[in-house]
């Protein structure tokens, strides 16, 4: 047992924190404090969520906002009824691969931004599930945009690192003192942002996507040389989507569909599971590397097949079935790292007849680092709904941009396209770019849900009082690294029986192999980021299997993840956020 002050088994320094009436775990204590008040007022996990969101977008701004875009998995415990609301918007319409084609697509700036769609999801999911009105989910976001609140030390750091931010005239007036970045403690306020919500609680989504809002962002985006048409806001749609699904353990574990990356999650499992993992050792170099040949396979998966369904045909059900995961895990060596791998042959376990569409080799340039900074939260209420949600505006303050006086940092969610006319997600004018967000939602298994345990896409509808046993809300922030912690959690607390806060806080690795990364233009240098705090024996135990490392700080593991883990017996409910931000969970 380790002699941190919180272990059970393993390394713990947090609480594990527990509640029987709700939880929010959240990128900051704010906004956890903002969904715990709705809930305290009688709103349920929905209600709560728009709360937290809409604070979120105030006290991370770094972060996420509805200048960006995001999903929502919404489980509603009395109708069993599991759900989707995808909140990613489109490419421009005047966003073509020529007009890129010159000088490619910019990290930043006023071309870097797609279609916000955040809102319109925000407002579906209110409409369907929420009970009380706008006004009270959106009046903490108000009053900490309004009267400030004060400056964490990673938002100072955030602020200070990016010099566009604290000189793009919108921006500087909101994050800097006359070009000074604000210092830790020093009170940040928002008051356009605060007026903006304030609108959109009277005017709805009409208001942002078709009225003043949208007229004073397409008219910035005009001013600044920007794509963005009243049409391009007009025509942004949420989707409700149906959720996929695989067994693991003795659970069910569901995720989004593409254009999310969720795919990725449920195949790194199904290969996983091909081998005894518990054997293998906690974190040990043995267990790693069978995790990261798992990962590089769906990875390359996704690069061959994976874009907006609309546009494209996604095998998806063929990618996480459990016999196309039986082939892909003999091509894992246990004794040698894979320098390079290739997609897999899909043809033979796809069902519908249609053969799937494939990426072709295309020659792309080496990129800068880019990290995106997304935020996640979890929500449980008294009543057993659930909602994970993701959001984001791409990478660290998106485009860099606060959009006039309307206080909306917006994405830079663009920087996600590839370029080759012959890749199978290529720019295209008014499609949804492939995201690495995925909300998480694991399940115990249970009869009257047997198709998920196939590896296949589920009806979100099941019966009315169901079996189906919610014991796992998590997910976190961190572009593609997002698949990849995921399993490392799950797996920590499924096979090592890892309490959540162990479960968040345990030495964390992340694998980069090229052309797989998402950040334009997509390859990188074949590394193994792996946390100081391993061991030595399993770093050279890395090594010797052919991984290339780079050892970072202790805790610089890139992510933040939040859980809520719920008891089936007693309903008792344990949360845990990730010290690697500001990241907070709340219970009552």
């Amino acid at each position: 047992m380790s002699n941190s002050p919180h272990s059970d088994r393993f390394e713990a320094h947090r609480p594990v924190v527990m509640g029987r009436n709700g939880m929010v775990s959240s990128g900051h204590p704010l906004a956890s404090q903002a969904g715990i008040a709705i809930m305290q007022k009688g709103g349920n996990a929905v209600d709560a969520a728009i709360a937290t969101a809409a604070a979120l977008s105030v006290v991370e701004p770094l972060m996420s906002g509805i200048g960006g875009d995001g999903f929502i998995m919404v489980y509603q415990k009395e109708s069993d009824l599991l759900e989707i609301s995808n909140g990613t918007g489109a490419a421009p319409y005047a966003a073509t691969r020529e007009r890129f084609s010159a000088e490619g697509i910019p990290d930043k700036g006023i071309l870097s931004v797609s279609v916000p769609g955040l809102l319109h999801s925000w407002l579906d999911a209110h409409e369907k599930h929420g009970t009380l009105p706008l006004s009270e989910l959106f009046a903490p976001a108000i009053d900490l945009a309004k009267n400030g609140f004060p400056v964490s030390h990673v938002l100072s750091k955030a602020i200070a690192s990016d010099p566009l931010i604290c000189q793009f005239p919108t921006s500087k007036a909101v994050f800097t003192r006359d070009g000074r970045p604000l210092q830790p403690g020093e009170m940040l306020y928002q008051k356009d942002l605060a007026s903006t919500f304030k609108s959109i609680v009277a005017g709805g989504r009409k208001v942002f996507y078709e009225g003043a809002i949208a007229e004073a962002i397409v008219r910035f985006s005009e001013e600044q040389g920007g794509l963005l048409t009243m049409k391009d806001m007009a025509d942004c749609r949420a989707r409700w989507e149906v959720p996929i699904a695989t067994s693991y353990k003795g659970h069910t574990v569901y995720e989004a569909p593409p254009n999310s990356s969720g795919h990725i999650l449920l195949q790194e499992l199904n290969i996983v599971e091909q081998f005894d993992l518990k054997s293998l050792g906690c974190n040990s170099a043995e267990s790693i590397h069978l995790m990261v040949e798992a990962k590089k396979l769906a990875f390359i998966d996704r690069e061959a097949y994976v874009a907006d369904p609309e546009f494209v045909n996604v095998p998806t059900a063929a990618l996480i079935s459990k016999e196309y995961a039986v082939q892909r895990a003999q091509e894992i060596d246990q004794a040698k790292a894979a320098q390079s791998v290739e997609p897999g042959d899909l043809w033979p376990f796809v069902k519908d007849g249609r053969k799937p569409e494939t990426a072709k080799a295309g020659a792309v340039a080496r990129p800068a680092e880019v990290e995106e900074d997304t935020t996640c939260f979890v929500v449980v209420d008294r009543w057993g709904n659930a909602v994970c949600q993701l959001q984001s505006i791409q990478s660290a303050w998106g485009s860099r941009l606060i959009a006039g006086d309307t206080g909306i940092l917006l994405n830079n969610r663009m920087t996600y396209w590839h370029m080759d006319p012959d890749h199978v997600d290529c720019l295209e004018p008014g499609k949804r770019v492939r995201h690495t967000m995925n909300p998480v939602m694991v399940f115990k298994n249970d009869s009257s849900h047997d198709n998920a345990q196939n590896g296949s896409q589920v009806n979100g509808s099941a019966k009315k009082g169901g079996a189906r046993q919610l014991v796992l809300v998590c997910g976190t922030p961190g572009a593609d690294t997002q698949v990849q912690t995921n399993m490392q959690v799950i797996t920590h607390i499924l096979e090592f029986g890892m309490t959540v806060a162990e479960a968040v806080e345990a030495p964390r690795w992340r694998n980069a192999h090229s052309p797989t990364e998402s950040s334009l233009p997509h390859e990188c240098d074949n590394l193994l980021y792996v946390e100081r705090r391993f061991p030595d024996q399993v770093l050279e135990g890395l090594k010797s299997k052919g991984h290339v490392l780079d050892i970072i700080g202790d805790w610089e593991g890139k992510g933040s993840e939040v859980m809520i883990q719920v008891d089936p017996e007693t309903g008792v409910l344990s949360g845990a956020a990730d010290p690697r931000r500001d990241g907070y969970a709340i219970g009552w």
